[in-house]
């Protein structure tokens, strides 16, 4: 019989068990809270386009964060901000419900958390934890050799709770997958 651990995720009879420590689900919560505020605001539905999930204009973001998070799908730029244009606001309605679902599954981040996850869930936490990832990957420029970036960072420096929350979440992300296959 499997004892899901702290900070962690382990299949059980009836899906999946997530148990966070309060630190690590206040931590969870935040980034959730922080990649809800950089998704923004679902913009009003104020024509038929709109309300179809059609962006009237569609550009490549210039935050590099959220350049990231959506892609172009082509090389040619007339045919990469068509598709944007077509298919931007589904996305970002996506993170925002997942991240949202993450947030509200965390609750009070003080208690800590204990969630039961059906597969389906389980999905959509690993799609807000790997948003979450690739926008803390994209702001603290992630190569292969972070590791060793990160281990000679000065305990001062600005960006090592950064470093120590994206490897966290690659781990807590990885036994989610573990769980789940």
């Amino acid at each position: 019989m499997n004892v899901t651990k702290a900070g962690g995720a382990l299949r059980g009879p009836r899906g999946v068990r997530i148990r966070l420590e309060p630190e690590e689900a206040a931590l969870v919560r935040v980034l959730m809270e922080q990649m809800l505020e950089l998704l923004g605001e679902r913009p009003g539905e104020d024509g038929e386009l709109a309300a179809l999930g059609i962006a009237d204009k569609a550009a490549k973001p210039d935050d590099p964060v959220l350049a990231r998070l959506f892609p172009d799908a082509y090389q040619d730029d007339a045919a990469a901000v068509e598709f944007r244009r077509y298919t931007e606001m589904g996305l970002r309605d996506g993170k925002r419900d997942a991240a949202a679902t993450v947030l509200d599954a965390v609750g009070d981040a003080r208690k800590g958390a204990d969630v039961m996850l059906d597969q389906e869930q389980a999905q959509v936490w690993l799609r807000a934890l790997n948003d979450v990832r690739l926008a803390l990957g994209t702001r603290l420029d992630i190569t292969e050799e972070w590791y060793e970036e990160a281990a000679d960072l000065d305990a001062n420096d600005p960006r090592t709770p950064m470093f120590a929350a994206y490897d966290w979440l690659t781990m807590f992300q990885e036994t989610l997958v573990r769980a789940l296959w």
